[in-house]
């Protein structure tokens, strides 16, 4: 009986074995091992878990990855120091490389400034283009005129709705 059992158990253990392999070879397909090089452009992901992602607050339409940066340093096998902006700076720069996608350049994604008109007190002159549309809001004990006003600031191309 005991010759029996050890039997059995042996054969479990080997389909167990062959199932584990099965199963990590479709794990297997789909990773790819992520290395990166010093000077290279990468995205950062931005979770609430991660450091990163509690300074920005979560909302359903925020960006998943941010950036580009660059890549400073590699601080070991799946750790790298990124530059990070200035807004950013209060965060720690070492990264794990889940946190971080590859970002390849592309043309379109530089952007040419604009030369903008600043006044001495850091404020841009705007002037209002057109009223878009009025309505009432109804309070408890009054009421309150909305006014939905197209802008145009000097210096910028385009009207922006406020």
């Amino acid at each position: 009986m005991v010759s029996e059992t050890t039997e059995q158990i042996k054969r479990i253990r080997s389909r167990m074995l062959e199932a584990q392999n099965r199963q990590k070879s479709y794990a297997d397909r789909r990773r790819k091992p992520l290395e990166f090089e010093e000077g290279e452009h990468i995205f950062l992901k931005v979770t609430p878990t991660t450091g990163i992602g509690r300074s920005i607050k979560t909302k359903k339409i925020n960006p998943r990855y941010i950036g580009p940066f660059e890549i400073l340093k590699r601080i070991g096998p799946v750790a790298y120091k990124i530059a990070l902006p200035p807004h950013l700076s209060n965060r720690h720069d070492v990264f794990h490389v889940s946190q971080l996608r590859k970002y390849t350049f592309d043309p379109s994604h530089v952007l040419e400034p604009e030369s903008i008109q600043v006044r001495e007190d850091m404020t841009l002159p705007v002037t209002p283009v057109r009223i878009d549309d009025t309505s009432t809001k109804r309070l408890r004990g009054k009421e309150v005129s909305l006014v939905k006003v197209a802008w145009s600031r000097a210096g910028l191309r385009n009207s922006i709705p406020l």
